[in-house]
C-alpha cells in the first residue's frame, strides 16, 4: 500500500466508498464521476501503479471479477451491456495512478462513444508498425 494513493485508502477503509463488491483481493465501487449510472472501479488492494506492473495472478483474476460485477448490472439496473475500459500513462487518462478497471453499464441509446480516431490505416504503415510492437515484445 502507498502511503498517499487515494485508491489505497479506500481500500483500507479509511476513506468511505460505494462497496458493490469486495473480497480479499479486490474492491469494487461506485465512480463519483460516474459516465452512466453504475459506473463503478474494480480496484485491487495492493497497490500496482498501471497494468504494465500488475502482478500475474492478480490480472487472471481481475477480468473475471469484473465481468461478474457487469452481469450483475446488467440484472440490478437493466443496463443492456457494459464497457470494461482501463488507462496505462497520463497520455492515456489514467488520473489515479493504481491499477483499476472501469465497468460502465452502457444503455442503448445512452449516447456515449468510445469509438473514433484516424480513419483508415494505410496498409505499408499497418506492417511496419507491427514489426516494431513485434520486436519490442521479444
Amino acid at each position: 500500500m502507498e502511503e498517499n494513493c487515494i485508491f489505497c485508502k479506500i481500500a483500507r477503509g479509511e476513506i468511505p466508498s460505494a462497496t458493490v463488491y469486495e473480497d480479499e483481493t479486490f474492491r469494487g465501487i461506485l465512480d463519483v464521476n460516474p459516465m452512466t449510472k453504475g459506473h463503478a472501479l474494480l480496484v485491487p488492494k495492493a497497490h500496482y501503479a498501471d497494468l504494465c506492473a500488475l502482478d500475474h495472478g492478480i490480472a487472471a483474476k481481475a477480468l473475471p471479477v469484473a465481468a461478474r460485477i457487469g452481469g450483475a448490472m446488467k440484472d440490478a439496473l437493466g443496463c443492456d451491456g457494459f464497457n470494461i475500459l482501463q488507462n496505462n500513462g497520463a497520455a492515456a487518462e489514467q488520473s489515479v495512478f493504481h491499477f483499476h478497471l472501469h465497468i460502465i453499464p452502457r444503455y442503448a441509446g445512452d449516447g456515449k462513444r468510445f469509438s473514433g480516431g484516424q480513419q483508415g490505416a494505410d496498409a505499408q504503415e499497418l506492417q511496419d508498425t507491427a514489426a516494431k510492437i513485434r520486436s519490442a515484445v521479444g
